[in-house]
């Protein structure tokens, strides 16, 4: 499956919409968004990254008649049994309140280890792209980072669980590090490289992450 010079990014996020932007630069590849077409939203009725990564790619494919992507993406935390997951942007609300979802996230994590020294904080970010053609053909690349989480969140910068995310071998959680430095060890990038190497060619991708 090969990009076009238009693509619909299917979010109304506009974080995502800046870091799918940054990432296609160099590619030649006009982004706009669902909420730039004004695309409805549609309801994230799956049960996995990618079931949500398709619902969202597909249906801004069929209704701009342009290729989508979509990207369904979570954070994981392991003493919770992988939540918020799939569910990550619903712990925040309807008023996307991240710093209350944060909080939601270290409650539930403090009651379910009963605040005990030495506390299992493993966690990880994971992304699931889609890419659909008006046809409804898709096509689906996953990546994730581990790292742990932090309390109290640490830093401005990001967006969503930027702040609450310390990845492995840094001492920084995502919400400190500059986009560049976000971007060159993010699951979104992880997921992207893949679509990369599908689209254009393994010579072609601007990252080299394992």
């Amino acid at each position: 499956m090969t990009l076009e010079e238009k693509l619909v990014l299917a979010t109304h996020n506009r974080g995502k919409l800046s870091e799918i932007q940054a990432l296609l630069q160099d590619f030649g590849v006009d982004v706009v968004s669902s909420a730039d077409l004004a695309l409805p939203e549609p309801d994230e009725t799956g049960r996995t990254f990618r079931e949500n990564a398709a619902v969202k790619a597909v249906a801004a494919a069929r209704a701009a008649g342009l290729p989508a992507l979509a990207d369904d993406s979570g954070l994981c935390v392991q003493a919770l049994g992988g939540q918020p997951g799939i569910h990550s942007a619903r712990w925040a609300g309807p008023h996307k309140d991240f710093a209350r979802a944060m909080k939601r996230v270290w409650d539930a994590l403090t009651v379910q280890q009963g605040g005990q020294q030495g506390a299992d904080h493993r966690a990880a970010f994971v992304c699931c792209l889609c890419l659909a053609q008006p046809d409804g053909t898709t096509a689906f690349f996953e990546g994730s980072v581990h790292g742990q989480i932090v309390w109290p969140p640490r830093g401005a910068g990001g967006f969503g669980y930027d702040g609450f995310f310390q990845p492995e071998g840094s001492s920084r959680t995502f919400g400190e590090m500059p986009a560049e430095d976000k971007q060159a060890l993010s699951h979104r990038t992880r997921a992207f490289d893949l679509l990369v190497q599908n689209c254009f060619g393994p010579q072609t991708a601007p990252h080299n992450t394992a």
